[in-house]
């Protein structure tokens, strides 16, 4: 056999390509992130669902809906046959797909995700992304990560004292976070008084 030939290299870094289904809600909030952030869709799906899956929290949930047993870092889910398969699971209302390419050591952890949850890569990677982004313990830190990096270290330690001040005087013992600035921002002052009247 000759040299090169019949023998493909493939590369070190080479990424898996995934398509999940989800809501247009799912899909409309996730490209709202991208925008927000100045991310391309791809990247920020990505990183939801890497870091979803070293939540504590967002694994727990998911443990819920483990069929088949599963360990993550230190911890080790039971799963449970008699579970309802989550492949069969649609989401409500219309439908589209996102894309997101994993690098093989990621794809790899969402692979056995999905073996634990019974399911495709592609579908576990929607249950994820979804988990993670409705998972308040989740998002909130995910979203201050992002001020932090926009925000000069001054303006942040402005912002927290803005915070808590609200968090201290809220009348009505409801906690402002990072998340829901974000969201004052998009939506303006007007939203923001009219929130607190």
């Amino acid at each position: 056999m000759e040299i090169g030939k019949g023998v493909r290299k493939q590369r070190n870094d080479k990424r898996r390509h995934v398509q999940p289904t989800v809501s247009i809600e799912l899909k409309d909030a996730v490209y709202r992130l991208s925008y927000i952030m100045d991310v391309p869709v791809k990247d920020v799906i990505e990183r939801i669902c890497i870091d979803g899956l070293a939540s504590r929290s967002v694994m727990e949930v998911l443990g819920l809906s483990f069929r088949r047993d599963a360990r993550f870092r230190n911890t080790l889910f039971l799963g449970d046959i008699t579970r309802p398969s989550v492949q069969r699971f649609k989401a409500a209302g219309p439908t589209e797909r996102v894309s997101v390419r994993f690098t093989a050591e990621d794809f790899e952890n969402v692979r056995l995700l999905g073996y634990s949850l019974d399911c495709t890569p592609s579908r576990a990677t929607a249950i994820l992304l979804e988990t993670a982004l409705t998972h308040s313990d989740f998002i909130t830190p995910f979203c201050a990560e992002y001020i932090r990096r926009k925000l000069d270290p001054q303006r942040i330690s402005e912002l927290q004292k803005v915070i808590r001040y609200l968090n201290s005087n809220n009348p009505h013992n409801e906690k402002i976070s990072w998340a829901l600035i974000l969201e004052y921002a998009r939506d303006g002052l007007d939203a923001f008084i009219d929130r607190w009247k």
